[in-house]
């Protein structure tokens, strides 16, 4: 089995040093100072339990790697779509690809039963460049739950969590999902095959959807926006607005709003991933985690005053940044 992680970094890395130490066939795409890291002295991850260093197969030229059975991709949602030609020399007949990305799926409307089936996003595949040009027979998907950090180039620091939920569009237990699981697995890895993986997607999209532009707007940690009345509320009018959303398109959240938000503030002092992006100069998952429920609100018809409101907030803060066109 061959395995390709397109997008090595903070989880990318996580989980291809994992692989690699359970003997795994597997390459890392990767660039810059992290790829050259990586080549002169492998991959190393951080642990509670201790550091290791594994050598690694790494490129930034996928047309080196050639064919896989599955290709991870860990990037970022926004940068997804343009690498889409980039990636086509790691696709065979039967290459499937695992989408670990954060937000709503571009393939959200595959197979998905209903007057919708077919839907495309244009929110996260703009253009449908990754509809035409992966196809969404070849998805897999995938919920991404640990929290991980390079702490310098060709380190990853592991901070909590391993599990990868896995799922077919289509809620079966394939083959070729029941496989992967077993690989991850024998990684030392969580990854249960689910049939209902959207509503595992839509729990996760709540926290997402409202802790990160709020912290990105007020600079404050996860437990500060959860415990303050006047950020509480609007993280969970945001998250009322968009459980309206996902239970008309057949979502079931097995828990409720304010036990999600308690979820949040337990995280304790936590720098969301958007903050970390805007202090960095980095590009902020707007469009996937934000932008796609609006459009999802339209789609369904659904009013979200307050998802608006925030979303107008935080493109302007991006683009004052120099973070979004």
């Amino acid at each position: 089995m061959k395995i390709c992680i397109f997008g090595a970094g903070a989880i990318g890395g996580y989980m291809g040093v994992k692989l690699a130490q359970a003997g795994a066939d597997v390459s890392l795409v990767a660039r810059g100072p992290h790829l050259a890291a990586m080549k002169e002295k492998g991959l190393t991850l951080i642990e509670e339990s201790g550091t290791s260093t594994v050598p690694v197969t790494a490129s930034d030229k996928p047309e080196d790697l050639g064919p896989q059975d599955y290709v991870i991709v860990t990037l970022k949602a926004h940068s997804v779509p343009p690498v889409v030609p980039k990636m086509q020399p790691l696709f065979g007949e039967h290459t499937t690809i695992v989408s670990g990305v954060n937000g709503v799926p571009w393939w959200y409307f595959h197979k998905l039963e209903g007057p919708l089936e077919g839907t495309r996003l244009e929110s996260v595949d703009p253009g449908n460049a990754q509809w035409d040009g992966f196809g969404p027979d070849r998805v897999l998907g995938c919920v991404v739950y640990p929290a991980a950090e390079v702490s310098e180039p060709g380190t990853i620091k592991h901070i909590e969590g391993n599990r990868f939920s896995l799922g077919e569009p289509d809620g079966s237990k394939s083959e070729r999902a029941m496989a992967l699981s077993k690989a991850l697995a024998s990684a030392g890895l969580k990854a249960p095959v689910r049939p209902r993986l959207r509503d595992e997607i839509w729990v996760k999209l709540w926290g997402n959807l409202s802790f990160n532009p709020i912290s990105a707007l007020t600079h404050a940690t996860l437990d500060v926006l959860c415990t303050d009345s006047g950020t509480r509320a609007v993280a969970r009018g945001m998250m009322v607005e968009a459980q309206e959303i996902a239970e008309k398109l057949g979502v079931k959240f097995p828990i409720d709003v304010d036990r999600r938000i308690d979820g949040g503030a337990a995280v304790g002092a936590h720098r969301t991933s958007m903050l970390q992006d805007l202090d960095a100069g980095r590009p902020m998952e707007i469009d996937a985690l934000l932008g796609s429920v609006q459009e999802l609100g339209h789609v369904t018809q659904t009013p979200t005053p307050t998802i608006d409101t925030v979303l107008a907030l935080t493109k302007l803060r991006a683009r004052t940044a120099g973070l979004y066109e």
